[in-house]
């Protein structure tokens, strides 16, 4: 996973500048971006980190550049800023997805244990997508007989009940459960458990 970086959107140079210095000196990597639209046409959806958005700007406003992350499906958390804010608009910034609201002058303390807040929850929900992924991945290897002899594990039932159910012998199902354990990679029963059983559900449902 890439290193955290914070997307600064503010236009006003001074703010900006002085809100990258900040950030930077607590060691987190800082892209600056003077313009609303430049940031949405640009910005790397897949870097790992947080934004901060000024919430009045010239053209497109931070509010309505908040509401396009939300329906692109950006996860990056959003940290909106204001000179002006009102409890509408902040009402209304949480209610379109931000992860806060914070108002000018910024206390630099607030705001750094905001970012890394965010940025702690950002890599820990790229973190469990990635862990997806590759659950799903695994899951893609087996095969038909396989399938069946985990979900009817998941269920909890023993290889004697599950080669009934089957029709095979008690030895096939425990070379089935071995060839799981193997493809899927799990160490025990009950992370077998635990990380398949919403997948097999899954797919009898499907």
């Amino acid at each position: 996973m890439t290193a955290p970086l914070i997307h600064l959107v503010d236009d006003d140079a001074a703010v900006r500048r002085g809100l990258a210095l900040l950030i930077g000196s607590v060691g987190l990597a800082v892209a600056e971006w003077p313009q609303a639209q430049d940031f949405m046409d640009r910005f790397d959806r897949e870097s790992v980190g947080a934004i901060v958005l000024d919430v009045r700007m010239p053209g497109t406003s931070g509010l309505t550049v908040l509401d396009q992350l939300m329906a692109q499906g950006v996860d990056q958390p959003v940290i909106m800023l204001t000179g002006h804010g009102t409890v509408a608009m902040c009402r209304r910034a949480f209610k379109a997805g931000a992860a806060e609201f914070l108002e000018k002058p910024v206390d630099d303390e607030r705001l750094i244990e905001t970012l890394f807040e965010a940025v702690r929850q950002h890599v820990q929900t790229r973190e469990r997508q990635a862990a997806d992924l590759q659950t799903r991945e695994r899951y893609a290897r087996l095969s038909e007989r396989e399938r069946e002899v985990l979900a009817l594990v998941v269920e909890g039932q023993t290889a004697k009940q599950i080669a009934r159910v089957l029709d095979v012998s008690p030895r096939t199902v425990e070379t089935h459960r071995a060839n799981l354990g193997a493809k899927l990679e799990t160490a025990s029963l009950a992370q077998l458990i635990r990380r398949y059983a919403a997948l097999v559900d899954e797919h009898r449902n499907a």
